[in-house]
This record gives structure tokens, C-alpha cells and sequence, in this order.
């Protein structure tokens, strides 16, 4: 799965240099992220306008339609986690309320889909990762701020400055015990 400035998002296969399904042409706003979900069946894609759009990867036409496409953050999308069996996902983003981390139920109306939005990360969040073992989302903020969040009591339990500028990558070691930052710094 290919992303880029253009917004273009193209899915290819190891064994051919042709692309197998265009699901977004150019001329959308930047792609900011792209994930498979853990089953392999689904696609998502966050871009720089604050969309999520999330197409079933099992498509037979060479330009298919995003089967739930929405506004998750004002500003821009800048990470998503699908979380357990994709039927739920998390962003983050910016927002102009500053709600910038939320979480989503894809089975509901578009209208009522949005279950939670945690105020947090002034000036938007950038990353996150999702622990499913702990049910926490961890999420990196522009302002260089880790906040770590319980997703079944819906709560900030941790915030901290971990860098002095942004954080631009977050990682979860498989067995949950640490996690890592990075920062342009």
C-alpha cells in the first residue's frame, strides 16, 4: 500500500510491478497515514484535511469506494489504530476544539459514531500506538507531550514531557513492557 504528497493510495503486490487497485486518485489531500487492519481484510487511510477512509481490501474494481469515509479531526488526521477487530478505531489529529485523540465505532451511523474524544495535546497530536494486552492508547504531541490513555474507562491516566519538539514516532516493544519516542530534536 503506497501513499503520497498528491493523495494518491495504491495498492500493489510483491510479484508485479503494476499497481493491483488505485483506491484514491491524486488531487485528494496528502496522506498522512495508511494501515491494514490485523485480519489483512480492511484498509485505512488518514489524510491532511482530517479524514479517515477505510476500504475493504478485497475489492474486484480498479477504483473502489471507501465504505466509511469521515471527518475525524477539524484540522488534519495525522494517525489512526484500528483497535480489536477493526470495528473500533482510534485517531489522532487536530482539532479546533482540541479534542485531538478520539475514538470510533465503525458499525454505527456516521453521525453517532464518535464514542469518545479525550481534550489533550495542544496544537495537535501526531502519533499513537494502541497496547491491547494493557487496553491503553499512547499518543505523542506536537509540543513533545506522551499521554497515555485507559480506552475502557475512557481517561488520560499519564501526561509528561518526553521531548522538546515534536513527537514524530512512537513504538510498542510485542510483550507491552516499554514503548519508545522519537523526536525531530
Amino acid at each position: 500500500l503506497t501513499g503520497a504528497q498528491d493523495g494518491s493510495v495504491r495498492m500493489f503486490e510483491w510479484t508485479r510491478p503494476q499497481q493491483l487497485v488505485c483506491f484514491r486518485q491524486a488531487g485528494n489531500a496528502r496522506v498522512t497515514r495508511m494501515y491494514f487492519n490485523s485480519q489483512g481484510n480492511k484498509c485505512g487511510v488518514a489524510d491532511g484535511e482530517g479524514f479517515l477512509s477505510i476500504w475493504q481490501v478485497n475489492q474486484t474494481t480498479s477504483n473502489p469506494k471507501p465504505y466509511l469515509s469521515w471527518q475525524c479531526h477539524s484540522k488534519t488526521t495525522s494517525d489512526f489504530a484500528f483497535i480489536t477487530s477493526s470495528s473500533l478505531v482510534a485517531t489522532s489529529g487536530q482539532s479546533h476544539d482540541n479534542r485531538n485523540m478520539c475514538l470510533w465505532d465503525t458499525l454505527v451511523s456516521s453521525g453517532n459514531s464518535l464514542i469518545h474524544a479525550f481534550t489533550c495535546h495542544d496544537h495537535g497530536a501526531t502519533v499513537l500506538q494502541y497496547a491491547p494486552k494493557h487496553q491503553l492508547l499512547i499518543s505523542g504531541g506536537r509540543k513533545g507531550y506522551i499521554c497515555i490513555f485507559d480506552i475502557r474507562q475512557r481517561q488520560i491516566l499519564y501526561t509528561f514531557q518526553a521531548h522538546e519538539s515534536a513527537v514524530k514516532a512512537l513504538a510498542l516493544d510485542p510483550s507491552e513492557d516499554y514503548f519508545v519516542t522519537g523526536s525531530a530534536e
